[in-house]
């Protein structure tokens, strides 16, 4: 598979889960262990480009699939526009649910667009548990992320025209 666009291999164990491969096989620890169950929302990842519970799913099934943690989305040492949405908007406590409500906004964002309100962005965050916040501004990180993003797709539009 490849792993934050570099290509990894392993032989593993037909029973791991892949947040078990990501955390122990790869030393990627911000995807993290929430339930074992796929009701937090802690362990999401992308996979092919779509947010997945890592903890409900095999390392093997990820086998030739593109798998992009939280630790991926930052290049060059800048932040991606949601993380830093989150940081600027305090949509965080202790942290421990924010790499997957991340993923999962960022995953939002490319199914529904830049324009996210905050019905659309409660109700699809449904699976990602905080239990630290009212989600007063988890949900405006997510809104500001968004419009973020959909900022930076329109700046890099131009370019790709050229």
């Amino acid at each position: 598979m490849t792993v934050n666009g570099k290509a990894v291999s392993a032989e593993v164990d037909p029973r791991m889960l892949l947040v078990s491969f990501l955390r122990e096989a790869l030393d990627l620890t911000g995807t993290h262990v929430g339930c074992d169950t796929s009701q937090c929302g802690a362990c999401v990842v992308h996979l092919d480009g779509g947010a997945v519970k890592s903890c409900t799913m095999l390392a093997v099934q990820a086998d030739g699939a593109a798998v992009t943690t939280i630790e991926g989305l930052a290049k060059g040492g800048v932040l991606h526009p949601m993380q830093e949405a989150f940081r600027e908007n305090h949509g965080l406590q202790c942290g421990f649910c924010t790499p997957g409500m991340i993923m999962s906004a960022v995953d939002l964002v490319a199914r529904y667009g830049p324009g996210l309100d905050e019905a659309t962005i409660r109700e699809n965050l449904d699976g990602n548990l905080c239990r630290c916040t009212g989600y007063h501004n988890i949900v405006k990180a997510v809104a500001a992320g968004a419009r973020a993003m959909g900022e930076a797709h329109m700046a890099e539009a131009p370019r790709a025209a050229e």
